[in-house]
Parts: C-alpha cells; sequence; structure tokens
C-alpha cells in the first residue's frame, strides 16, 4: 500500500539525478558515435550472497518502478548539467525528451534469489536503458539488504511480533525505505511515521525514558502515559529499578496493562523475572516487549523466554552487518546495429579473477524435487525446458515504458514468506553456510 492508495497527496521529485556521472558520459559518446540506439539487455545479479547467507530477499521492486516513471529531466536539472559543462547541447537536448519506453522484467518482490540470479532484466536502447543503472543498484542493494536481515529476525522470532524501530539509526530517506523493506520481509509494524504515511504500514510507539525522567517520580510519568493512551499501553519499565517500575506500573494501568517494554540488561533473565512478578501482581494479559540492540542471533537466544514481541532498530537497517547485496548492473546482450530488427549477441566482461560474467538475455526457474521442494536455481540462455517452463520467475514489471505490475505492499510480504516456505529447511539455520540451492546453468 502506498498514499496514492490511500488518497493522500505525495510530492514525487524527479529521480533523474540520483545517478552517478559516467551514465551520463557515456549516453553522450554513444550519440555522438551513433551506437546509442542499439537494441540492448541489461541484467542485475550478484555473484555471491554475504558471507554466511543462505538466501537473498528481493526488496525494492516498488520503488524501483516508481523512480523509472520519474526519471525526468526538466529544465532544473537540464539548467545544472548545463552550467556545470557536463554534457553538450544535443545530449541535453535527447534528455530533455527522455522517457524509459522500453520493457522490464524481475523477480517479483519478496521472492528469494541466489547467486547469478537475474533479479532484474532491462531491455530497451542502450541509451534509455544505460542512464538508470545507478538509481536501480542504489534501491535494490539496499532494500534487499535490509529485508534478508528482516527476514532472518522473522525466523528466529517465530510467531512473536517485530517492530521496526531503526529511524534514528540511518538517513531519513534511508529510514522510510528500510521500513518498506523490513515489512516486506516479515516484520509487523514501524516506529516511522513517515512510512505509515508513504507505505500504510502500521505505526507504533509511545514513550521514551526522556519521559519519564521529565516527571518528578516514574509513577507521575506512568500516570501521565495512562490518562493520555489509555491502560493498554505499553509502560517502559527500566529507567530505574525494574522490580519496583512494574509493581507502579500494574497499580497505575491495573492488571488490564498493555504491555511492559525492557530496553536495558539481561534480557533473559529480566524477562523471566518479569512474567513472574506480572503474574503474581494479576497481569497475567500484560505482554513483555524487548528492545537494545536486538539482530537475529539476539532474537533466536531468547527463544525460550517470555517475551512477546520485539523492537529491532540498529542491525535491521544496516542489513545485520551486511548493508548491500553487492548487486550489478551488466549488459548482457546488444543489436549489432540500430535497425529494429537488428539480433541481439551475447555480451560480456572477461577479465581476470571473480568479475567474469556470462553473457546472454536469461529466464530463471526454480526446480523443485519429488517432494515440491526448491533443488536448484536454474538459468539459462536457450530454450527453456518443458518441465520448468510453468516455474519461471521473471514477471513483466514494464512494458513499453508502463508499468504493469503494481501491487499492495502486503502481496510482496505475502509473497515472501511462500518463497522462504517452499526452500529446504536450512535455509532458515541462522548459523554460517552457503547457498541453500546451487545455481545451475543450462
Amino acid at each position: 500500500m502506498n498514499t496514492a492508495d490511500l488518497g493522500l497527496p505525495v510530492a514525487v521529485p524527479s529521480t533523474a539525478l540520483f545517478t552517478d556521472q559516467y551514465e551520463l558520459t557515456m549516453l553522450q559518446a554513444a550519440l555522438r558515435s551513433g551506437t546509442a540506439d542499439r537494441r540492448s539487455v541489461f541484467e542485475v545479479f550478484t555473484r555471491r550472497l554475504p558471507e554466511g547467507r543462505r538466501y537473498g530477499v528481493v526488496g525494492g521492486t516498488g520503488r524501483v518502478l516508481d523512480a523509472v516513471e520519474n526519471f525526468r529531466f526538466d529544465e532544473t536539472i537540464l539548467g545544472f548539467l548545463r552550467e556545470r559543462g557536463i554534457l553538450d547541447g544535443p545530449t541535453l537536448e535527447w534528455l530533455a525528451d527522455y522517457r524509459f519506453r522500453g520493457d522490464i522484467w524481475g523477480y517479483p518482490e519478496g521472492e528469494v534469489y541466489f547467486p547469478g540470479s537475474p533479479v532484474m532484466r532491462i531491455e530497451g536502447t542502450f541509451a534509455e536503458a544505460v542512464v538508470l543503472e545507478t538509481v536501480i543498484l542504489s534501491i535494490l542493494n539496499h532494500d534487499s539488504a535490509v529485508a534478508a536481515a528482516a527476514s532472518r529476525m522473522s525466523v528466529a522470532a517465530g510467531d512473536r511480533p517485530l517492530m521496526e524501530m531503526g529511524a534514528r539509526r540511518t538517513h531519513e530517506l534511508a529510514a522510510v525505505a528500510a521500513s518498506r523493506a523490513a515489512y516486506v520481509g516479515g516484520f509487523h509494524t514501524t516506529s516511522d511515521l513517515a512510512a505509515g504515511f508513504r507505505y500504510g504500514i502500521p505505526t507504533v510507539g509511545t514513550s521514551a525514558h526522556a519521559f519519564t525522567l521529565l516527571h518528578d517520580t516514574e509513577r507521575d510519568a506512568f500516570t501521565a502515559q495512562v490518562d493520555t493512551l489509555g491502560s493498554g499501553t505499553t509502560l517502559l519499565v527500566d529507567t530505574f529499578d525494574v522490580t519496583e517500575a512494574v509493581r507502579a506500573a500494574v497499580e497505575v494501568a491495573g492488571p488490564e496493562l498493555g504491555a511492559v517494554r525492557i530496553d536495558s540488561g539481561d534480557l533473559l533473565l529480566i524477562a523471566h523475572r518479569v512474567r513472574q512478578q506480572l503474574d503474581e501482581l494479576g497481569a497475567t494479559k500484560t505482554r513483555i516487549v524487548v528492545t537494545s540492540d536486538l539482530d537475529e542471533y539476539a532474537i533466536a537466544s531468547l527463544a525460550a523466554a517470555p517475551v512477546d514481541a520485539y523492537g529491532v532498530g540498529t542491525q535491521l537497517v544496516t542489513g545485520s552487518g551486511h548493508p548491500t547485496c553487492s548487486m550489478v548492473y551488466k549488459l548482457v546482450a546488444r543489436a549489432d546495429s540500430e535497425e529494429p530488427g537488428a539480433p541481439l549477441r551475447p555480451v560480456a566482461k572477461k577479465s581476470m579473477g571473480a568479475k567474469t560474467s556470462l553473457g546472454g538475455r536469461k529466464w530463471a526457474a526454480r526446480r523443485p524435487d519429488a517432494d515440491g521442494v526448491a533443488e536448484a536455481e536454474v538459468i539459462g540462455t536457450g530454450p527453456v525446458p518443458a518441465d520448468l517452463a510453468d516455474r519461471q520467475l521473471l514477471v513483466p514489471l514494464v512494458s513499453a515504458g508502463k508499468v504493469v505490475a503494481r501491487e499492495p505492499l502486503d502481496a510482496a510480504r505475502d509473497r515472501h514468506i511462500a518463497a522462504r516456505a517452499a526452500l529446504p529447511l536450512s535455509a532458515t539455520q541462522l548459523s554460517r553456510g552457503e547457498p541453500v540451492l546451487p545455481t545451475e546453468y543450462v
């Protein structure tokens, strides 16, 4: 869901300068050489997953569609490029009419991916496709990293809700994107109101330690919060003494107190003690929420604790140690001339080391075993085998320049849950390991 779904106005700035200068200088040189209109195919993929990860998660597809749609060079942007002397007159004139009129295919948002998976394929003239490289990579690398971290945390949390609380730990615009990606990966709510406004994600939040310290006593702070938000609110109980705070919280709110939040200390030990105390005070339905620099490993360590929900910030919005997916945007096929019917031929970088890539316009499918569990990511450039024809992963996203794959955010979230469930059970192990599926090229 986004604000368009909610009927709310949103200013949509141009994304044309979310790019590296060499995209535009390549464009200028190609216009001069007469190769700019050659039909070309670019693909986005990663050569490897972050160390120890078993699968990746496609995040940000919906934001890519917005970025492509709003990639426009208005007079202000053209003036900037002109004043800096970055481009010549003919190139600026070409950009003034720029609209992406090609096709984009990709793994749908929320789908899992593996090394070599062509998570997005951009087809059009060289000129119209090359300028999109940086903005597409910027979105997919960031959002997929957060979505993958969120997925691992979701696995660790099981049925317990997850709250995204990382806005203060990253750039203000990245925080909104991170909230969206976390929701795709399995989180339930966000503290970021901009994300709630933009994407319709449920929002949460009550008070911080500063609110308690503002008042003369902790009880006064609890009373003020309950009077304002009701007894179903969440009271923060670790500003001073947790035991005294829990007692005061129940006395102020009654046994209908919604939840208490613990933000420091030995969370496992404190959670057990607080649960026992709440039960003894008759607040048997009061939930326990824990925060405090959690990651998937800390969440997993609390599986046996009487914890009802988790709030996660820093580790989530920074990809839990892997803030990028190292995705690349490579030309894999191009025509030999500008003739509309000129055939495509594979092209690829051939260099020393690990940066060699495979040329050719690719399809991808996920082969299941006899029990319906995925056993391989199959990628090819020729005809699709008959047994994989209905298991292809790429879907049309943009057709002849028109977005054709807009969907509610919940659809991407549900898709991820289903895709993850179809992987081998070892995919959900938090221990380091190789990708859970091999990549096979045919």
